[in-house]
This record gives C-alpha cells, sequence and structure tokens, in this order.
C-alpha cells in the first residue's frame, strides 16, 4: 500500500464567526512524493507538524 502525504489548514477567515475564523478542513496541498510504508508517513507528518508553525488556521501535514 502506498501513501500520499499533504498539507491542509483546519480553520477559515470568517468574521461572522467569533474570534474570525470558523471550523474549515482546507484543500489538500500535496506536497511529497508518495511512499510506500505508513511508519515513513506517519514520520514525515510528524517531523513536519514538529518543526512548522501551523498559524492561525492551524496547517498540518497528513497522509492517507
Amino acid at each position: 500500500m502506498s501513501y500520499d502525504i499533504y498539507v491542509r489548514t483546519w480553520w477559515a477567515y470568517d468574521n461572522a464567526w467569533p474570534g474570525g475564523r470558523r471550523p474549515h478542513a482546507g484543500r489538500k496541498k500535496y506536497m511529497y512524493r508518495r511512499v510506500e510504508c505508513e511508519e515513513e508517513a506517519r514520520s514525515i507528518c510528524q517531523q513536519y507538524n514538529a518543526t512548522y508553525d501551523p498559524g492561525e488556521l492551524s496547517e498540518r501535514a497528513e497522509y492517507e
């Protein structure tokens, strides 16, 4: 089985919501090659998330 790694945000700006943000799973932005091992995909995502500032919209790396 192979896994694709991507990043996306979990919030969107919306002034109608308290705090100016609303929950929203953003578009998937594929950023890495396809990997064959789930452990490798998990490791890449964990490393990205540990070293990248997620910002106000909580951008996170994931895999599928």
